[in-house]
C-alpha cells in the first residue's frame, strides 16, 4: 500500500542538520507514528512521503518554509529583569512556558542576559533551519474513520 492522505504511517528517521550533526533519530526505539494530511509532521516532511510504501527509504531535504518556519524577529525581545519574579538565576538557554498571544502554550529560550534585561526567543528551535531527513517506511495502513475524525493516530 503506497501512502495518501490518511493512512496511518510508521516510520524511522533521523534528522540532522547541514553540518550533519544528528538532531533527533528513532534509532533504538519505536517507530513514529502519524496521519499522513493531518499536520501530524512538518509539511515538507509529510509531503515528500506520499506515495511511498513499506520498505521504502528516502533522503528528504526540507527547507525552513516548509518545516518550522523562517525566524521571526518580531518573537524575539528583551523583557525587564522584573518579568522573571521568582526565578533567582536566569541563565542563557533556559526555557519557559508562557501563554501566547492565541491562548495556546507558547515556548521561550533564554538567549542573553545583561543589565538591560532578558532577551528571549519564542521561534521554534529549528525555525530557519534545512533540515535533512534519512527515512525508512516501517508500515502503511488506512486510517479508521476515528482517527481521521480526530486528526491523529490511535
Amino acid at each position: 500500500m503506497k501512502i495518501v492522505a490518511n493512512s496511518v504511517v510508521s516510520i524511522h528517521y533521523t534528522l540532522t542538520d547541514e553540518q550533519g550533526t544528528v538532531i533527533d533519530s528513532s534509532a533504538g526505539s519505536s517507530p513514529l507514528n502519524y496521519l499522513s494530511g493531518a499536520g501530524n509532521i512538518i509539511p515538507g516532511l509529510d509531503n515528500a512521503l506520499m506515495g511511498l510504501s513499506v520498505g521504502d527509504t528516502k533522503d528528504v531535504v526540507v527547507q525552513p518554509a516548509d518545516g518550522y518556519g523562517e525566524i521571526d524577529p518580531d518573537l524575539i525581545q528583551t523583557l525587564p529583569h522584573e518579568a522573571f519574579g521568582g526565578i533567582e538565576q536566569i541563565e542563557v538557554g533556559m526555557e519557559f512556558q508562557a501563554e501566547g498571544p492565541d491562548g495556546h502554550v507558547q515556548f521561550i529560550t533564554v538567549k542573553d542576559v545583561d543589565e538591560d534585561g532578558v532577551t528571549i526567543d519564542a521561534n521554534h528551535a529549528l525555525a530557519g533551519k534545512v533540515l535533512h531527513f534519512a527515512v525508512s517506511i516501517e508500515a502503511v495502513r488506512t486510517a479508521e474513520e476515528e482517527e481521521i475524525a480526530h486528526g491523529h493516530v490511535h
